[in-house]
């Protein structure tokens, strides 16, 4: 009974030895050279033996997060790419990979005309029952899933846009080549989980922990021009927002953040520290 109990708690401290690895990874501990503390560190740091420890770091290897060097130890391969944001500026995913000194690639898997969920059409200002340009794609960094993505244009937007130009140079771009100008992105951040086609498209196993980012693009008039559905891999996109401190206001949140009401409550809203919407003007338009 008690070597049961005793593999129980073993097999449980490497999976939070690795969760809590694979968040440290996430967030940038690591810097830029990307090595690791030491097995004996790190033992000493969870207060486990260096087998637990190794058995985690294994666990990494295997999603492609981690790797050892002989004599040199552990060292990061696979940290997130963080897309820096600041109030008043637009940036999209593809600059912070840049940034890291790789590239994006895109294959669209889905694109054609379908008729939208209600929701979508009210956010892009169509009717209920319209047809919508819709795009479905998956976008890898070196061969590795970064996000899966579904995008929706206006019908009468729609024309310009084929399959090839979804690909490349994109969607948002190529309504900005044909004299559509995005001064305004409306963006929602919240987690999720992946579905069993996310899954697929991604590599990674049903259930995986995402970070859901809607985006809506707004022309000088107010009128809604496309909006994006990514859902990123949560340990291989992270999402830096700056706030510049100013004038004292009466709310307490932060700027740029809101309250999420819950639908099924019945007393005032609540707030969620992993859901937050803001409006960005769109300074910048890296494709």
């Amino acid at each position: 009974m008690h070597a049961v109990t005793y593999k129980l708690m073993t097999s449980s401290r490497f999976a939070a030895i690795a969760h809590d690895l694979r968040e440290r990874i996430a967030l940038g501990e690591f810097g830029d050279v990307g090595a690791m503390d030491s097995e004996a560190e790190l033992g000493a740091r969870y207060a486990v033996s260096r087998p637990t420890v190794r058995r985690a770091l294994e666990w990494l290897r295997e999603e492609g997060l981690v790797a050892s060097r002989h004599g040199a130890g552990w060292f990061v391969t696979g940290s997130a790419f963080h897309q820096r944001l600041a109030l008043g500026t637009f940036r999209h995913a593809a600059s912070a990979v840049t940034e890291a000194g790789k590239t994006i690639e895109r294959h669209v898997v889905d694109f054609g005309y379908r008729i939208a969920p209600l929701s979508l059409a009210v956010a892009l200002g169509v009717a209920d029952g319209d047809d919508l340009l819709h795009s479905r794609s998956v976008r890898t960094v070196e061969g590795e899933g970064l996000d899966v993505v579904r995008e929706w244009v206006p019908p009468a937007l729609g024309g310009p846009i084929s399959r090839d130009a979804a690909t490349s140079p994109g969607i948002w771009e190529t309504l900005a080549q044909h004299g559509h100008r995005i001064t305004t992105v409306r963006q929602t951040v919240t987690a999720g989980l992946a579905s069993a086609s996310d899954a697929q498209l991604l590599g990674i196993s049903a259930g995986d922990p995402l970070l859901l980012v809607r985006r809506v693009a707004i022309d000088a008039a107010g009128t809604p021009l496309a909006l994006s559905d990514h859902r990123y891999l949560a340990r291989r996109f992270a999402l830096e927002v700056e706030f510049n401190s100013g004038p004292s206001t009466a709310t307490a949140e932060p700027p740029g953040l809101r309250s999420v009401t819950d639908r099924n409550a019945t007393t005032s809203p609540s707030t969620s520290n992993h859901n937050s919407t803001h409006d960005s003007t769109a300074k910048e338009q890296t494709p």
